[in-house]
């Protein structure tokens, strides 16, 4: 339900994808390699799920092709005094195209390339997606008043 969670805008879509997830792991069992954590084989379907679940909503794309950003720039900082809850609720607000590919590179480890074939949008937008998400929860955290951090980092990854 975590996962769902992450992707969906309400618990009521959480509770969709999560239902529709677990009726593929259960019609698809026997594709399940016992020799692999069973875990990460659910995790990995529950979020394909998750995807297929916001690209049939997708109504409007709110994501900009941009390729001029070299860098997505420096590490986000998110407030250890934010319970997972809060922090929850403020992904939750994004635009379904920046929560995606947020949630998609930050959480899941997905690499911009991947990010662009699952959504079919390019490795730019992937970018300037995550770089705006980035921007709008920094606001909302800002907005909010917190002031120590906790830095999130992409490690190697660009």
């Amino acid at each position: 339900m975590a996962i769902c969670r992450r992707y969906a805008l309400s618990d009521y879509d959480a509770a969709d994808v999560l239902n529709e997830g677990f009726l593929k792991v259960f019609t698809h069992i026997e594709k399940y390699d016992p020799s692999r954590p069973f875990k990460s084989w659910i995790g990995r379907i529950i979020t394909n799920t998750a995807i297929d679940h916001y690209r049939m909503n997708l109504k409007f794309s709110d994501h900009d092709d941009v390729d001029t950003y070299q860098h997505i720039g420096d590490a986000a900082g998110v407030y250890d005094e934010l319970a997972y809850k809060d922090l929850l609720m403020l992904v939750q607000s994004l635009s379904p195209a920046y929560r995606t590919v947020f949630n998609l590179y930050a959480i899941d480890g997905y690499s911009h390339e991947e990010i662009a074939e699952l959504l079919n949008i390019s490795a730019g937008t992937s970018k300037s997606n995550l770089f705006k998400a980035r921007q709008k929860l920094q606001e909302k955290l800002v907005a909010l008043g917190m002031n120590k951090t906790i830095k999130i980092t992409d490690g190697d990854r660009e």
